[in-house]
């Protein structure tokens, strides 16, 4: 066996077959994150200390209630699929399945509640 090359070794092994989509949907998702972060904190950030009013006023207005939705649902999405590529490295046998269907419902959970209070403030 020690005088097999890296290549023979590796052949007929097989594929994982998703490493390229999660890889790409990572990417995609910090690019996205990269715009609506500094954003988010510039249409957030005024609304620090305000009263209920004044802030419920300001996100009823499109552009801060957008932002906010899209910087919480992209969020969440990252979350959601950097924590299962975290679980799927380090976690094996049953409680990989079980830890990776729980990010998963945390993940979608969150993002619902999230986009549900954003819903309800701004309309």
């Amino acid at each position: 066996m020690r005088y097999l090359t890296d290549r023979k070794r590796a052949a007929g092994m097989g594929s994982a077959k998703s490493g390229t989509h999660h890889f790409w949907e990572m990417k995609v998702s910090s690019a996205a994150l990269l715009l609506l972060v500094p954003l988010f904190v510039f249409t957030f950030g005024p609304m620090l200390g305000e009263p209920h009013e004044a802030v419920v006023a300001y996100y009823s207005r499109p552009f801060p209630a957008i932002v906010a939705a899209l910087t919480l649902s992209v969020g969440f999405m990252h979350f959601k699929s950097g924590a299962q590529v975290l679980i799927e490295d380090y976690v094996h046998g049953l409680a990989q399945k079980i830890l990776i269907i729980g990010v998963i419902c945390l993940s979608y959970a969150a993002a619902a509640t999230g986009l549900f209070a954003i819903a309800r403030i701004a309309l």
